[in-house]
């Protein structure tokens, strides 16, 4: 299933690419909530939470190293930061292919409701 951030990786649409390996792609989000909002996500194409296999074990731990490995490249682990991952519709997930927002460069503050 090719999505938006298939085609990322592949480098077929142009993006903001931090890192990239064969396991995981670290780009800017086009539409920041943060100071500092950037995706990482899986190379493999994982639709949501929900279809997360055992197989997929390792990559998610990926997922969460390169968080961290991220947000101090970017200056951001002393001060802290959010991670966030939206599971389908009503959780506010937009492009279907998993993916980790890592946002900071300022106090996020408390999450709320609408």
């Amino acid at each position: 299933m090719e999505t938006l951030f298939t085609k990322i990786i592949n480098k077929e649409i142009p993006a903001d690419i931090l890192f990239q390996d064969d396991e995981v792609t670290v780009f800017r989000d086009i539409a920041p909530q943060a100071p500092s909002h950037i995706l990482i996500i899986p190379n493999k194409p994982i639709p949501t939470v929900n279809d997360v296999k055992p197989e997929d074990q390792m990559v998610l731990g990926k997922l969460f190293l390169t968080a961290a490995k991220m947000a101090a490249e970017l200056g951001l682990a002393d001060n802290g930061y959010r991670l966030l991952v939206n599971c389908n519709k009503h959780g506010g997930q937009d492009v279907f292919h998993l993916h980790m927002h890592l946002m900071g460069g300022e106090p996020l503050g408390p999450m709320r409701s609408k």
